[in-house]
């Protein structure tokens, strides 16, 4: 999932966890031994369709199963297609606040400044001219919504969509997207559905830049060969974790990236159960459905 999908500030709605989650979670704080060794762990998780629902509702149980991986000495992350301003309250709901955060598909990655108040400034940044990329796409979507998200975090776009989360961003004529360089750009266009962008992507070619189609319309494009793996590689080298101690979950097309370099250096890909194919396939175990609690499923067994 991206942008589109963002919910307005402070909307995010936390639902209380099944009785039955809540028992496995008290079981599981009950029997942790701390005088265990345990491997520390980079856990990456995605956040739409694996941390939140469709309606922006917690998937069940992930909370407490993000706290009891804390407590077991492992890192919990984020790696999402979001930009920065839709990922925040994503880690104040979660309770956690990682050394770093990889966010617009891999092409920003913050480092924690503060703690406390979720402070984080860009550490590193990637970006390409959107211009050639924006004109093609223009030509056969003439009228999708368009947006991009500038180096420093500002976000430009066409036509308001209520469940855009606009904080820090501005109305502009589409010919001012491409003014300058771009972390990325996302496309959506209501009247058409996933298998259309699939058909679209095949027939015109999006050869100089990296993309992801989502299953809701929509179409995130990045800059070439950068994708989530990509900004995972800089964080895991910057934390000093082994290539084989980290552990990524996801659900979309934009997950497939991590995985694969997870499962190529040793390490862990787990994708959601309700995920298309192509990404259960890609990963090295599928878990239960985000609706069903598949991350909480997965950290209780660390």
């Amino acid at each position: 999932m991206t942008e589109p999908h963002l919910p307005p500030t402070g909307s995010i709605k936390v639902v209380k966890p099944q009785k039955a989650a809540k028992l496995v979670e008290r079981v599981a704080r009950e029997t942790e031994d701390p005088g265990v060794r345990t491997e520390r762990l980079l856990i990456v998780l995605d956040i739409d369709g694996t941390v939140l629902l469709e309606d922006e509702s917690l998937s069940p149980g992930v909370v407490e199963a993000v706290e009891h991986a804390h407590r077991a000495g492992h890192e919990v992350m984020i790696a999402t297609g979001r930009s920065w301003e839709g990922t925040r309250g994503i880690l104040r709901v979660l309770q956690i606040a990682p050394e770093y955060v990889v966010c617009s598909n891999g092409a920003v990655v913050l480092g924690r400044v503060e703690a406390d108040e979720l402070v984080y400034e860009r550490f590193h940044v990637e970006t390409f001219d959107p211009r050639q990329v924006l004109t093609l796409l223009h030509e056969h979507l003439p009228d999708a919504r368009y947006m991009v998200e500038l180096p420093d975090g500002r976000r430009l776009y066409t036509e308001y969509l209520d469940d855009w989360n606009l904080r820090n961003a501005r109305r502009v004529p589409f010919d001012e997207l491409g003014a300058e360089p771009v972390c990325r750009v996302v496309v959506v266009s209501p009247d058409k559905n996933e298998h259309d962008f699939v058909d679209l992507v095949a027939r015109i070619g999006l050869n100089q830049v990296s993309y992801a189609i989502g299953w809701t319309a929509w179409l995130d494009i990045a800059p070439m060969g950068v994708d989530k793996s990509t900004g995972l590689e800089i964080v895991r080298d910057q934390l000093g974790i082994d290539p084989e101690h980290v552990m990524v979950i996801g659900d979309g097309r934009n997950d497939v990236g991590m995985f694969r370099w997870a499962l190529e250096n040793g390490g862990r890909a787990v994708a959601m159960q309700q995920g298309p194919q192509e990404v259960r396939d890609a990963a090295g175990e599928v878990t239960l459905s985000v609706h069903e609690g598949g991350v909480a499923e997965v950290l209780r067994r660390l």
